[in-house]
């Protein structure tokens, strides 16, 4: 589905009167699987095609490459890249294509038909190009385009793949065609997408192309030129400013747009050895503030490593889109030598689970319930999964099944079961995706599968530790083990399958939890091992009370010390001595990134002495930017102290805690906010002052938010704290309010 559809299902070659016409443009008919339970099983995956919906109101033979050797930073793209071809496809691809396709094997035998059949895929098309492409509003005419940049990539394809030079020809005139005669895109803020999906689907075919004697060198940097000069420009605009929205109204627009622009990117920077252009695309996927960076596109986990697409309560044609481009996206990455598939535990793979399961069908032939958590951006509240264009189905999956499956060995059930419904993937007639993937994407797998991984706990609710992880291929079900310590033998407390979730309630007490994979072979080697406290652990002290320098030390025993920033310096302590102080400007202090990212239940305790009450200081402020983010303001707008935390929403999706009265100035005040489940509470001088259900984003949410900070907000226009602060403490765990009412007491 393309996010302002205006394709038809019929001879899209004809269409010169029917491009302002909106329509479905996919219709796939599933039959059933049998449901069973571990990832060696099948699960249903019946569903039909998505229509899609209108997006947001808005404004106006080369040598074979090695193995990448992956960074974990950008930079190191710059100084070792892979050869050409490497982007979506590398020579090796092409290689094993080659060779499975010539033996018969499947599935690349029926990839192979799907692509021949296509009909955009065979020589003797007579280019049209357009000098001036439009999309969206009056005159638009992109329809040619989403037609011959097609045709340029099937028929580049069928000559890589089967040799054919009369489609190496045609790939060719096309590629030469638009590069010399396209010399404007334009359009309403649809052109945007235009620039990002396009770009990346040009400089795919091309990068094929690029080792084929008959396209000159001087063509291909003609060819070059003009994605940098018409489209680059464009993508690049939009992460930056978001068609004005930047500073105003981000969340306006959803997953997609950023995404788009972040292929389209990535794509024209390999194809035209623009590394620079490569790093900014990779690192806007990484930490960007718009709705499609990692941290933003899923918005919450649920149990199971479940990850709610940030477009699931808008449309399932437009959530199916985010997970095509975001795995375009990971998998150019990934022959550039940079993991983005793995990128805070794989986040991808959340969200694509999450999807695909969201557009199948149970045995029975219903929907599956999904979990879900209120989500808010400027578009409103969305309360559930939307049915719009539900069940979805779009040729997109097998690049992330193959990668997560088959390349790295992991366990994913839905995306495994949404892959084989929709194989072979064949044309997207809406021209949003390259598909063909079960030719291109499709590998046997790697190795045996090893043990599961990414296992995590955290304590909610008091007493509960929920556990999830990562399975393992080969695996049919999980056996979940504990210990009290990590060197004695680890009871089985039980078997699951899927969800890959275990809920436990051991008791008070520091427990160790574990799990192997059950094979055909026998039980795996465990897992990571993952500690939590069941009761409360102090995990940061900051006394705040050095009176010299800017080192803040830790005295919790791990580690995690803070700095002094932008001015702040020492004053009066509470009771003699030194308290930090900041001016109410550019002082603060900036605690290690990730300082939270472990906690469920949680308290945050601090003494504050407050000089000059200001609406909306901060007396912490954890997160990544000024739409995830957790904080405690000690006069909100709305009158009193707010605690409030947020993910890919801003303010208009806080959840919160309020309080009658803001907090008290010119005294020393002992300030505390808790988490107990989903209870939220403010205790003011050891008493509460205010309390809420509802907060479902405990701090583990957040990841590893690299901006902690005492005294700065994560919005810019926010004033500083004018005053002092003395004895900061973290803890995992809700102190009770006894505890609170001792702290406040000494």
């Amino acid at each position: 589905m393309i996010e302002n559809p205006n394709l038809s299902t019929t001879d899209l070659d004809s269409i010169e009167a029917s491009w302002g016409r909106r329509s479905i443009l996919q219709a796939i008919g599933f039959g059933a699987l049998a449901v069973a339970g571990g990832c060696g099983s099948s699960i249903d995956a019946r569903g039909d095609s998505g229509g899609d919906s209108k997006s947001a109101a808005s404004p106006v033979p080369a040598p074979a490459s090695s193995a990448p050797t992956f960074s974990s930073s950008v930079a190191a793209v710059s100084s070792a890249a892979p050869a050409h071809p490497r982007l979506l496809h590398t020579e090796a691809d092409f290689a094993r294509i080659r060779s499975k396709r010539l033996a018969g094997e499947q599935p690349w035998a029926e990839g192979w038909s799907a692509l021949i059949n296509s009909g955009r895929s065979a020589p003797g098309y007579q280019p049209a190009p357009v000098a001036t492409l439009i999309r969206g509003g009056d005159g638009s005419n992109f329809g040619r385009m989403v037609i011959e940049m097609q045709r340029a990539y099937q028929a580049a394809l069928r000559w890589k793949i089967g040799g054919e030079v009369a489609c190496a020809e045609q790939a060719v005139a096309l590629l030469n065609a638009w590069s010399s005669t396209m010399t404007t895109l334009t359009g309403d803020a649809d052109r945007f997408l235009a620039a990002g999906i396009y770009g990346y689907q040009w400089a795919n075919a091309a990068e094929i192309m690029r080792a084929y004697s008959g396209w000159s060198a001087a063509d291909v940097a003609i060819f070059q030129q003009w994605l940098l000069d018409k489209f680059y420009p464009l993508s690049n605009s939009f992460l930056a400013d978001h068609n004005g929205t930047e500073t105003s109204n981000i969340t306006n627009y959803w997953a997609n747009w950023d995404l788009c622009s972040i292929a389209g990117m990535l794509a024209i920077g390999a194809f035209c050895d623009r590394t620079d252009i490569v790093d900014e695309a990779v690192t806007y996927y990484e930490s960007g503030r718009g709705m499609g960076s990692c941290m933003h596109n899923v918005v919450m986990l649920h149990p199971g490593y479940l990850g709610q697409w940030q477009e699931s309560g808008r449309d399932q044609g437009h959530a199916t889109l985010g997970i095509a481009l975001a795995a375009v996206i990971c998998e150019m990455a990934w022959n550039q030598g940079i993991d983005l598939y793995g990128l805070a535990n794989n986040r991808l793979l959340a969200g694509a689970e999450y999807v695909a399961k969201s557009n199948l069908l149970d045995p029975s032939g219903k929907l599956y319930d999904m979990p879900w958590g209120t989500y808010v951006n400027s578009h409103g509240a969305m309360t559930g999964i939307s049915s719009a264009s539900r069940p979805a189905a779009r040729p997109c999956w097998e690049g992330i099944y193959n990668h997560y499956v088959n390349r790295q060995r992991l366990c994913a059930p839905w995306v495994s079961a949404m892959a084989t419904r929709v194989r072979p993937e064949g044309e997207d007639s809406g021209g949003d995706d390259l598909s063909f993937g079960t030719l291109t994407f499709s590998r046997d797998p790697s190795g045996p599968a090893g043990p599961p991984s990414g296992l995590t706990a955290y304590l909610t609710a008091g007493d509960t530790v929920r556990v999830s992880w990562w399975g393992s291929a080969d695996a049919t079900s999980y056996r979940v083990r504990r210990a009290s310590s990590p060197s004695e033998s680890f009871a089985l407390l039980g078997s699951v399958s899927d969800p890959r979730t275990w809920a436990d309630s051991p008791g008070p007490g520091i427990r160790y939890y574990a799990v192997t994979a059950a094979t055909a072979a026998g039980d795996s080697a465990p897992s990571n091992v993952a500690r939590v406290v069941v009761g409360t652990e102090l995990r940061n002290r900051l006394s705040l009370d050095n009176g010299s320098g800017t080192r803040a030390p830790d005295s919790s025993g791990n580690g995690a010390h803070a700095t002094l920033l932008g001015g702040a310096g020492w004053g009066a302590g509470r009771q003699g001595g030194s308290a930090v102080s900041m001016e109410g400007n550019a002082g603060y202090v900036a605690l290690p990134s990730g300082v939270v990212s472990t906690l469920g239940d949680f308290t945050i305790a601090v003494w504050v002495h407050w000089n000059r009450a200001v609406a909306n200081a901060r007396i912490f402020d954890f997160g990544f930017n000024d739409v995830t983010y957790m904080a405690l303001v000690p006069s909100h707008s709305s009158g009193g102290m707010r605690f409030m935390v947020t993910m890919a929403s801003s303010w208009a999706g806080e959840q919160a805690v309020n309080t009658s009265q803001p907090l008290a100035t010119g005294r020393w005040v002992h300030v505390a906010v808790t988490l107990h489940g989903t209870v939220g509470t403010i205790y003011v001088d050891g008493t509460v002052a205010g309390s809420a259900d509802g907060i479902l984003l405990a701090p583990w949410q957040l990841g590893a938010s690299p901006r902690n900070w005492l005294g700065r907000s994560q919005y810019e226009a926010d004033p500083g704290f004018d005053g002092r602060m003395q004895d900061l403490r973290i803890y995992s765990g809700a102190l009770s309010a006894a505890d609170i009412a001792a702290l406040h007491a000494g």
